[in-house]
This record gives structure tokens, sequence and C-alpha cells, in this order.
């Protein structure tokens, strides 16, 4: 790598072919120049670093290459090399944050009166155009009425709204998308092949996901990046220069969170202020990763099969409901707002975490909301066939030996079983979306349905569902876990039976309290049926 050119110049797009991401404004210019058919003002918005004077700059080159007007200019005829080189006498850019007077652009426009000196046009590129006075924009609204005909204006701008509408309706504006993560983490992955500077790929999409959809902006973190590393671009190191956490301690909070284990919560966030981690940070990348996991439950196919994550994710997204990922989203969000408002950074960022432990599945009693007790006791589904679980003194034989059977001609019912073991987390998961397959001599079979088939990845679940067997049984358990489908209801699909039959009766119960109808009566009130939650 040139030791006097960064990378956002160095890779700076040089042609239409080059530019990714933006194709709809590369197919409208290409189009136009093709056809001949050329405007005499063009306004270019976006955020920082998404292309907007790269693609203008192309497109002088465009208008002014020796082949002729052209939607791929040659690149090495005088005209092209002097505008990628900065030197093109007929392309004059202008920074409007620093010329915002009426005398600068009453200057600039006298000069547009001339011919053009060795082009086919001159092309005049105002960033930031925004910026400009109003006296400015005055002064530049007569020329955009009659313009030259040998003048092209190219404005950009990262906040249209302040650009009068008379100067919007002179001009043909094209708006320019954020780069998706995944794109500019390939282009980042070539730059570096091309650099030949070796690389981790998750450090590549840290970089990616802090650019924001900005490539400028990742080129220049990915040069912060080689001179951090001295030269080995990994993903610790780019942890450390960008302030990330460690996604490790956000997957544990949430596995916390879901257990409703609070201490265990505590003891994380004990671990993360030993290390210094920076709470606000914190929590900005705990909303990142609650908003993933979001995007997993609804559009699984978002989260590409090569996220190093990906496994994680798709284990979260099955844990939580959808209501209570963005329910803990928004206490992320606002946990963050209100960061600086606490005595102190550790308070506010458990404060948070307290606050979602409050409202977490199993904790609906707490929330403010209309609640009702269940009329009748709630009948659990089970499958006709049934078998009881093994009786507490039926594990174990007199003679302290490992007994081989439970049941005489039957074998435990798995979700009764599954309530007395020592199992929680994605392993509690797991054993939720199973059914009992076959039990016997030591060895368990548990059938896992195909659409939760990801789960049978996590080794460690499985580890800990064996060892709660063993356990349980006080005896060594071989389980096995094989992929298909079974007539009968797992103990999750029982369980959210149980939920909607128990929400049900709750609302029936509202719906028909004499006091709740005199008030809708009296009042002209209506009853927010989303409220209600039943007495757990």
């Amino acid at each position: 790598m040139s030791a006097t050119t960064v990378l956002a110049r160095k890779w700076r797009p040089k042609s239409f072919a080059q530019l990714a991401g933006q194709e709809h404004v590369v197919k409208a210019l290409g189009n136009a120049l093709t056809q001949n058919r050329l405007h005499h003002a063009y306004l270019f918005t976006g955020t920082r670093g998404v292309g907007k004077t790269t693609i203008a700059r192309i497109f002088a080159k465009s208008l002014n290459c020796v082949t002729g007007i052209t939607a791929t200019p040659c690149g090495e005829c005088s005209a092209c090399t002097e505008i990628d080189s900065g030197r093109f006498v007929d392309l004059i850019e202008l920074d409007a944050a620093s010329n915002t007077q009426v005398d600068n652009m009453r200057e600039l426009l006298e000069s547009a009166l001339y011919a053009p000196s060795s082009g086919r046009f001159k092309v005049y590129i105002i960033d930031e155009v925004h910026m400009l006075s109003k006296s400015a924009f005055n002064a530049m609204l007569k020329t955009l009425e009659e313009p030259p005909g040998h003048v092209k204006f190219i404005l950009a701008t990262t906040d249209p709204q302040k650009i009068p509408v008379t100067v919007l309706s002179r001009c043909l504006q094209f708006n320019l998308k954020q780069l998706p993560q995944a794109l500019i983490a390939s282009r980042l992955q070539y730059v570096l092949e091309q650099e030949q500077v070796s690389f981790e790929p998750a450090a590549i999409n840290l970089v990616a996901r802090a650019a924001q959809g900005s490539m400028r902006d990742a080129l220049s973190l990915m040069d912060q990046a080689i001179a951090f590393s001295a030269g080995k671009v990994e993903e610790a190191v780019v942890r450390t220069m960008l302030g990330t956490i460690d996604q490790g301690y956000l997957f544990d909070l949430l596995a916390a969170l879901h257990g409703q284990d609070g201490v265990r919560l505590l003891e994380i966030a004990d671990d993360m202020a030993a290390r210094s981690v920076a709470f606000d940070a914190a929590l900005q990348e705990l909303a990142t990763l609650l908003h993933r996991i979001a995007l997993a439950q609804t559009v699984p196919q978002a989260i590409a099969d090569d996220e190093p994550e990906r496994a994680r994710l798709l284990e979260l997204a099955q844990a939580f409901t959808p209501e209570d990922t963005q329910l803990f989203y928004q206490i992320a969000i606002h946990g963050r707002d209100e960061i600086d408002l606490a005595p102190d950074e550790y308070a506010g960022f458990t404060m948070t975490l307290l606050r979602m432990l409050a409202f977490a599945p199993g904790k609906a009693a707490s929330r403010p909301a209309l609640a009702a007790q269940p009329s009748t006791a709630l009948p659990v589904a089970r499958p006709a066939a049934a078998l009881v679980a093994p009786a507490p003194d039926s594990r174990v034989s007199s003679g302290g030996s490992a007994s081989g059977e439970v049941v005489p001609g039957g074998q435990p019912d798995w979700g009764v079983l599954l309530t007395q073991l020592n199992v929680q987390g994605m392993a509690q998961q797991l054993a939720k979306h199973c059914v009992l397959q076959c039990f016997s001599d030591g060895k368990i079979v548990l059938c896992l349905s195909q659409e939760h088939k990801h789960l049978q990845s996590n080794k460690n679940a499985i580890e800990k569902l064996q060892a709660a067997l063993s356990d349980y049984f006080v005896k060594p358990v071989k389980l096995n876990i094989v992929l298909g489908q079974s007539g009968t209801a797992t103990p999750a699909v029982v369980e959210q039976q149980a939920k909607q039959l128990r929400q049900q009766q709750a609302s029936d119960s509202i719906a028909q309290d004499d006091f709740v109808r005199e008030a809708q009566a009296e009042l002209d009130a209506s009853l927010v049926v989303e409220s209600i939650r039943p007495i757990q």
C-alpha cells in the first residue's frame, strides 16, 4: 500500500462499472449519456461517503472524454486523466460550506459565461450546496433558469430540505442510498486482498457495521485498523479500536434474561465493568443485537448463511417472542437516552437490565395492565396415550443402582419430565421443541421438528440436556436427537396453547365483569383488549 495515498482515495471508483450500491443512479445517468438527453443541472443527495462527488466526477469524465459523450469514458485521454488527478481546468469544484457568501457565487457564475478552455463542457460541482446563503441561492437561480449551453451544474448535499424549492425544481434529483453492510464488507475484503493485508472476516464485518452505510468511512476506518493492528486486521484489535462490545457479553445477557436469572445478569454487568466496557456503547450494541433478532424472527433469510453468529441469533429468535424482542429493544433505546441522567453509567446500565427482567416472559403480572383470574382450572393438554412421569423413588433401585425402567410397560411423559430437569437457556428451548421418541437401556431419542432444526447444531445445549437427564436418572444417559415430524404436541406447543387459553379466559372474564360493563356504558369507554394479562 502506498505510504501517501489513503485507501479511500486509492480505491475511489473511476468508472460507473466500478460503482456498487447505486445502480438506480448509474442506470439513469448512463441512459441520459447514451441518448444524449442531458439536463443542465443535477442534484445528488445522500449521507456522507455514499458516492455523491465520486459519481459527479465520473459524470464529468463522461461529458468531456475525447471519445465523445459516453457512459463509458476511456479513462486514458487527457480529459479523463486530468479529472482523475484534479487538474482539469474546466472542472470547478466548490465547497459551499466554506464559500457561503453571495460574492463567491457571483464570481463563479461570471466565469461560467466563458467557453470551456479545453473540454466540451464546463462542469461545476458544488458540494454541501445547502450551506449557501439565501442571497447566494438567489444569485444561482438566474443562471439555473437560463444556463449557457456549455455549462453543467452538479450539486451535492446531505440535507436537501434546506435547499430552496425554486432551486430544487430546476434540477434533476437523485437520492443515493446508504450502502448495505454486506456490500461494504465485500468491498473491504477485495481491497485487503489486493493490498495483500491478512484479515479475519469478523474484523471486516465490524468495520463494515461501524461505517453505517458509508464506503468512504469504511475505508478510512480500515486504514486505521491496518495501522492499529500492525498489518494484520484481527477482530479483537478492531473491537478495541472501535470501542465495540464483545458480542459474547450480549448473548450471555440475553440468555440470562430469558432464564430470568437476575444474579447472572448482574454478574455479567460486573465483569463488563471490571473490563472497563463503555456501558453507553453496550446499550447501543444490545439494541443492534435485538434488531437482528427481530429480523431473524420475521425474515430469517435476512440473516446470511455465513453470518458467524447465525446459530446464536436463531436460537434467541426462538427463545423470545417477537413481542418481547420489541419490548426489550425499546427498553434498550430508552436506557441509552437516560444513561446520562443516571447516578453513574453502571447504575443506568444495570437499571435497564432490571427493567427488562421486570417485563420478561413470566413477569406479565407485574405489568400495568387489566388482570383477571381465570374462572376455571386450566386443563393441561396431553396426548391421549400420555404416560406418567417416574416417581422419585423409582429412579434408583433399593440397592443404590440406577433403575433401567420407570413405569412398567410405558415411558415417561416428556412434558412432565422436562419440568423436573435442572436445565435452562438454550438447552431448555431445545428440549421444549422435542417429543420423546424412544427411551430404553439408558438411551433417549428425541424427535425435533424440521422448523427448529437449527437447534440441533448447538452442541453445548445438547451436552447440557444430556447432563441434566443423567443427573435426574442418576446414571449415564445417551441422548440422540433426530429430525422428523410427530403427531404429539411438543412441550413448547402445549405451553403456548395453555398461554392462549389463559389469555382468552382473562379477556372473557374482564369483558363480562359488571363493573367494566358499567364503566363502558357510563363513560363511553372502550376496552383495550391488548392490555389484558392473566394473573400468573
